[in-house]
């Protein structure tokens, strides 16, 4: 385990392995560098890349210095991608996505991106967050009702039925990790937030995002999270779609055929 400095001084955590171009993993919500998924795809990827699969703010080993601002964690990946020493390859998944995003658009130096299912909701016909959702989930944080906040991120925010997280309630280890990164769901509600409301994107705040990007869906994701990765790729300016079964990421992360869409994209 290593450690980058972020700008405010906050220590975030990261391994490093492979050997290779650069390349830098950012998972979503609920995610951290030792999910089974991510830690899979950073093995497989290790082949060819210089893979760093670190610990967003507030999860795992990292430090969660506050108050908590988009513009920290768009420092700490840019601390991360500094120890990879300079520009590298990014892949952000579902909420990481929208962060990726976020730093690009604010002149943080990447080669190439990739934008894994950015959880947009673009069609007022879509279900959509309550408007209150980022204020709702912080509140239950603040109260210290983690279990409750799991809960409505999972069924309001993501879509869960009901009974899968009365489901997840039973499992304890898996109700375990998900309630202990209970405190980081706010970070995401904010980087969300506006983002969810069945808005369409607007192209000036992304014009600025200039380099190649590959935004992927998976065929059997829900029909609003793949309406948004379709849009995302019709408004930056250097983006295509790939569209393929076995890419989404509401279940299982499939690692190997996330692995080789990534080395098809960031070697050609």
């Amino acid at each position: 385990m290593h450690y980058a400095i972020s700008k405010d001084g906050t220590k975030i955590a990261y391994d490093q392995t492979g050997k290779g171009p650069a390349l830098i993993l950012v998972s979503g919500a609920f995610g951290y560098r030792k999910f089974a998924g991510v830690a899979k795809l950073a093995a497989l990827l290790s082949g060819r890349f210089t893979v760093y699969n670190y610990d967003r703010r507030g999860r795992g080993d990292s430090g969660d210095t506050k108050p908590y601002a988009i513009e920290r964690e768009v420092e700490d990946l840019e601390a991360v991608i500094h120890e990879a020493g300079g520009p590298a390859y990014v892949w952000g998944l579902s909420s990481g996505a929208v962060l990726c995003m976020q730093a690009a658009a604010r002149g943080v130096q990447m080669k190439k991106l990739v934008l894994h299912e950015p959880p947009f909701v673009v069609e007022k016909a879509d279900r959509i967050v309550p408007e209150e959702f980022a204020r709702q989930v912080t509140e239950l944080i603040a109260d210290g009702k983690r279990a409750e906040a799991v809960n409505y991120f999972m069924t309001k925010g993501m879509g869960a039925p009901a009974f899968v997280v009365r489901l997840m309630r039973l499992m304890p280890g898996v109700w375990t990790s998900l309630t202990g990164l209970a405190h980081t769901l706010p970070y995401d509600a904010a980087l969300l937030d506006g983002y969810m409301e069945g808005k369409p994107l607007s192209p000036a705040m992304w014009e600025g995002v200039a380099i190649p990007v590959l935004v992927l869906e998976g065929t059997e994701s829900p029909a609003s999270l793949r309406r948004g990765a379709q849009a995302v790729a019709a408004v930056l300016p250097n983006a295509r779609l790939v569209s393929k079964k076995g890419l989404g990421h509401t279940k299982k992360l499939n690692a190997a055929m996330i692995a080789s869409e990534l080395e098809a994209f960031l070697q050609a």
